[in-house]
């Protein structure tokens, strides 16, 4: 999500964004922890990285690539809204189900480039995702997304990522990003009844997924929002998980910024304080994977990338909220994480590594959205510190990705390589497979780069 990128001016926001502000020196002291460690990723300090070149970088490649790759391919016109997969090697298969989650990730991706760039072709695309997302994923009868939909989208589907049948669910993972993807919407084009629907999804999230004796939120509910065993979850086996706190975090950002209302702006500030307290781990710096309802971890396991992903949003969520302690206190833990995924977590390559837990690497290979969320991590932490090993780490982490996901022959990234760079035959577009990391990344390097350069008065 962009703070700024204040190109385009969006007059109907209710609520302005709050700028970006270097830490206090006391959280300079993190930094003086040595950063490597045996057969950690080290990097040249010896010069600063041309910061005009890597935001030039970052918009050739959103503009040239990511957003023309999608715009070309992915529109199924027989069924009003995108395709169900496309293979490796470019072969379009339509006989699978189709999800919400890939529909919403579309919207709020071409909603953020119009808001920047107010490229025609952009709001057709986004307009486009919108009436799908509307029309096709919404529950008409219980209100909310369906998590996937058949082919010919007339009944809800099973998606698991296993392939097993699973009973249709309210995965709050995927109700979240559709207020983001909503929200971003009206952001970006005034729409109100795409914040009507944003809010709509926020008020049966918070009635029917909030924890009130914990805090906190489930990860899943049936398909009548109410609470399923934990088997059910598609995100893994515990009632709770990081992996949707920090996106029902990301999505209540972004509805905070058009809605400011006061019950959002309080459940907002609670989920930072459960995010703070109970999901990150004081000790080693890592995101707690899974919990079980009153918090207790279930797994030991580490995700490099949820790691870096959220050293950013935590800090963009306490920007929302104007509190400074909040903020200073979201960027000595961003300062904290990055440091230890630095120093664990990338390859002499700088390509962040997939997995591990306390005894080492559990899987080696790299994902697209992992590298994608290292460039901005490592370019938030150098923001805060002016540390230039950071602004180093994520000039490292864009070289890699240009170097090692982006496809010069078919266009896009990759989905996945093993740990030496070799891509694997995953697919190109599926469920999962998205442009919003990959062209988040973009924004977002883009509007940090213009901060910096403002901040030192470049021209």
């Amino acid at each position: 999500m962009l703070l700024g990128f204040r190109i385009v001016p969006t007059p109907h926001l209710a609520m302005k964004t709050p700028t970006r502000f270097t830490g206090s020196l006391a959280l300079l002291f993190c930094l003086s922890l040595p950063l490597s460690r045996a057969g950690a990723a080290t990097v040249d300090t010896a010069s600063p990285p041309d910061l005009a070149k890597l935001s030039a970088s970052a918009e050739q490649e959103l503009r040239g690539d990511i957003l023309p790759f999608w715009l070309k391919y992915t529109r199924n016109p027989e069924n009003g809204g995108f395709v169900g997969m496309i293979t490796a090697d470019m072969k379009v298969k339509n006989n699978v189900p189709r999800g919400a989650l890939l529909t919403s990730r579309i919207l709020w991706t071409f909603s953020t480039a119009y808001r920047v760039y107010h490229d025609p072709a952009y709001l057709e695309m986004a307009r486009y995702a919108y009436n799908d997302l509307a029309e096709h994923f919404w529950d008409k009868e219980n209100g909310g997304l369906y998590w996937a939909i058949t082919p010919d989208g007339k009944s809800q589907a099973s998606a698991a990522p296993d392939g097993r049948i699973r009973p249709p669910v309210k995965l709050i993972y995927g109700q979240v990003f559709g207020i983001y993807a909503f929200a971003e919407y009206y952001r970006a084009t005034g729409e109100k009844a795409s914040l009507d629907k944003a809010i709509a999804i926020y008020n049966l999230v918070e009635a029917h997924a909030r924890d009130h004796e914990h805090g906190g939120y489930y990860d899943v509910l049936d398909e009548h929002w109410n609470r399923m065993a934990y088997k059910a979850n598609l995100l893994g086996s515990a009632p709770k998980s990081q992996n949707s706190h920090i996106h029902i975090l990301e999505a209540y950002t972004e509805l905070l910024r058009v809605w400011p209302d006061a019950g959002l702006k309080a459940n907002h500030r609670e989920l930072i304080e459960m995010v703070l307290g109970h999901i990150i781990n004081p000790k080693t710096h890592h995101l707690i994977l899974f919990m079980k309802d009153d918090w207790t971890p279930t797994s030991e396991d580490i995700s490099y990338g949820h790691d870096i992903e959220l050293s950013w949003l935590i800090v963009e969520a306490a920007e929302v909220q104007a509190d400074p302690a909040l903020v200073a206190r979201a960027k000595a833990a961003a300062l904290d994480i990055a440091r230890v995924t630095l120093a664990e977590g990338v390859d002499p390559d700088g390509g962040v590594i997939s997995e591990g837990n306390p005894s080492g690497y559990t899987n080696t290979r790299k994902e697209w959205w992992e590298q994608a969320e290292a460039a901005i991590g490592f370019l938030n932490a150098y923001q805060i510190s002016s540390d230039p090993r950071y602004l180093a780490a994520s000039e490292h982490s864009w070289d890699y990705i240009q170097k090692t996901f982006v496809d010069r022959v078919q266009g896009d990234w990759f989905n996945l390589v093993t740990r030496e760079g070799k891509p694997l035959p995953l697919p190109k577009v599926s469920l999962w497979k998205c442009p919003y990391h990959s062209g988040r990344s973009c924004f977002e390097l883009m509007e940090r780069v213009r901060e910096l350069s403002e901040a030192k008065g470049a021209p």
